[in-house]
Formats: structure tokens, C-alpha cells, sequence
């Protein structure tokens, strides 16, 4: 049986450790807390994050970064994208040096732009070759209760892609390969941020009309941005793209989603962070977003307006009736 590490016990992380357990693999989780190790442990249940779903046998939890590693044949990563720096830095001892890294994780990295695996490949020297990315419609408590659903596998190597999609194939959860990392990793990390200003269209009632204008100027702003950055058009259609978008942004179950229909509600984003343990990727990586479309000089006027919301320069209400409002120009596309 084929042992896996997941670095990350919060909802995705499990999720996926859930996913990889019914594809046949063992399954190491390590956990930032050590309560919630053994509690998973005692109980087979990850009672904070995925409350009343009973997990596999195959997996176990440790707070020990390296008892999770050990023997591992791929090591994949699920810690929030902010602080993926730190736990690589204070994991570089630990990760073997030959097998796959593999990123769940969708932001960019605020102060330097950089995605996920620019970082993971930084911090640990590993190639092209050994890192990939697992992106698409992928709400956790779905996925963990079972229901079917699809995602993609980027790998530049295709070999890699190929191995590690029968690593995660399951009876109810099919992966596709990619080689395309730039547009898996750019379509997961901006979706976050479309779906915070869908949500607070929704928090101020606003109808269909203006969810479906934002999903589709926000696949417009991020396939302009992943074609600047050398992505595959293509791939904005597919799961990891157009799939993603619209699952975060229509699903109550979407961090993001959720935290932009409270601001349109009219909470503070300091209130709204200090009542759940979930992390809304979309609320940081918002900012790191705009920066790094500005650096390529492409337009992303609905981040650029979420930005400023949740610098509290901007209302909800402002923000939207702001995009409306910009002065119109001819566009080929959408």
C-alpha cells in the first residue's frame, strides 16, 4: 500500500487525505495542532473542519512533520497559501528529495507575486518535474462526504501527472492531467477572489443578473492574466478555470463566496475573520493578484475593486455599482 503524506488538516487537506484513502494509498495528515491530531486519531473524525463525517482507517494524523514524511511517495500540501513559506522553511529536513510535491493550495504570495509552486520550488530546489497541482470544482465537505466530482492534475512532466492521478483516482473522483501549472494555479487562486464579489452581490440582494455578469467579466480578468503569464487559453474552459469559478462562486459552501455575502451584509472583514477557523484564501491574495496583474499591465478592475474593499477604501455596494459604471470600451472577448 502506497503512503501518502497530506501537510494540512484543515477541510481540503482532509478532504483530499479522505480522497486518497479511498483510492487504495495510506494516508499520514499532519496537523498544526497536536489536540486535533489526536482527536482525529481517537475519534476518525475531524470534528473542527468536516464535523460529523467518519474517515477512513487508512488515515492518521501526527503533529510530527517528520513521522508524516517518512516513507511518504508523494508529499502534497494543503496549509494556507499565506503561510506556505514559513511551514516549507521550518519542514526543509523533513521532505524527501525524489518524490512528487503536490500543491492544493490557491493564492498567490503576497509581498512577492509568486505562486505556489514558484515557492515550493524555491524553498526546496525541487524541478519542474516533481511539482504539481490539483485544481478544480473541489468544495471539501462534498468531496469528503463522497459525492463524484472532477479535477485536474498539472504536472509539467506528464509522467508525473500520469502517477499521481492513479494515485487519486477514486470511485467518486476523477482527475484529469495537464501540463498547464501557470493556468491551474492562476484559475484556483483568482476564482477565490471573484467569488468574494459575487458574495457580496448576494449579500445586498442583488439577482442573477449581476452573479453571472461577475463570473463572467472574473473569467475574463483571469484568462487575460494567466495568457500574460504564458498559461494555456484552453485551460480557463476546463475544470481548473470555468469549473472552479463557478462552483466558489455558487456554492453557500464556498469560504470565499460566504465572506463576500457577509460584507454585503455589512460586516467588517475583522469580524467576519474572527468567527471561523476557515481561511478565505480570496481576502489576502486579492491584493498580491492586482500586484501581479499590474506588474504585467492587465486589466483586473474587479479585483482591483475587491482590493480596496477589503482595505476598507470601498464599500460592497460601491464597489459593484463601480464596475457597472466604468466607462465603456469595445472587447472581443465575452
Amino acid at each position: 500500500m502506497t503512503k501518502v503524506a497530506v501537510f494540512g488538516a484543515g477541510s481540503w487537506g482532509t478532504a483530499f487525505a479522505v480522497v486518497l484513502a479511498n483510492a487504495g494509498n495510506q494516508v499520514s495528515v499532519w496537523g498544526r495542532r497536536e489536540s486535533l491530531c489526536e482527536s482525529i486519531n481517537a475519534g476518525h473524525e475531524n470534528a473542527e473542519y468536516l464535523p460529523g463525517l467518519r474517515l477512513p482507517d487508512a488515515i492518521t494524523a501526527t503533529h510530527d512533520p517528520a513521522a508524516a514524511a517518512d516513507g511518504a511517495e508523494a508529499i502534497v500540501l494543503a496549509v494556507p497559501s499565506q503561510s506556505l513559506r514559513d511551514n516549507l522553511t521550518d519542514w526543509a529536513g523533513v521532505l524527501p528529495n525524489a518524490v512528487p510535491l503536490v500543491s492544493l493550495m490557491k493564492g498567490v504570495e503576497l509581498g512577492t507575486t509568486k505562486r505556489m509552486s514558484e515557492v515550493i520550488a524555491e524553498l526546496t530546489g525541487a524541478g519542474p518535474e516533481r511539482i504539481a497541482v490539483v485544481s478544480g470544482p473541489n468544495l471539501a465537505r462534498e468531496i469528503a462526504e463522497g459525492q463524484p466530482a472532477a479535477s485536474v492534475v498539472a504536472c509539467a512532466d506528464e509522467g508525473t501527472a500520469a502517477r499521481l492521478q492513479k494515485l487519486c483516482h477514486s470511485p467518486t473522483f476523477r482527475p484529469y492531467t495537464n501540463n498547464d501549472v501557470v493556468g491551474c494555479e492562476l484559475g484556483g487562486a483568482c476564482k477565490n477572489v471573484i467569488a468574494l464579489a459575487v458574495g457580496m452581490a448576494v449579500g445586498l440582494g442583488f439577482g442573477d443578473n449581476a452573479r453571472a455578469s461577475v463570473i463572467t467579466r472574473g473569467l475574463a480578468e483571469i484568462a487575460r492574466l494567466g495568457t500574460a503569464l504564458g498559461a494555456d487559453e484552453h485551460t480557463f474552459s476546463g475544470l481548473a478555470g470555468l469549473g472552479d469559478l463557478v462552483a466558489t462562486c455558487s456554492s453557500p459552501l464556498s469560504r470565499n463566496r460566504t465572506f463576500g455575502e457577509k460584507l454585503g451584509q455589512g460586516m467588517s472583514v475583522a469580524e467576519i475573520a474572527g468567527g471561523t477557523r476557515q481561511v478565505a484564501e480570496g481576502v489576502k491574495s486579492c491584493a498580491s493578484i492586482s500586484e501581479l496583474a499590474h506588474h504585467h499591465d492587465v486589466e483586473m478592475p474587479i479585483a482591483e475593486h475587491v482590493t480596496k474593499v477589503i482595505a476598507g477604501e470601498m464599500t460592497p455596494k460601491d464597489m459593484l455599482f463601480s464596475l457597472v459604471s466604468r466607462s465603456a470600451k469595445p472587447e472581443r472577448w465575452g
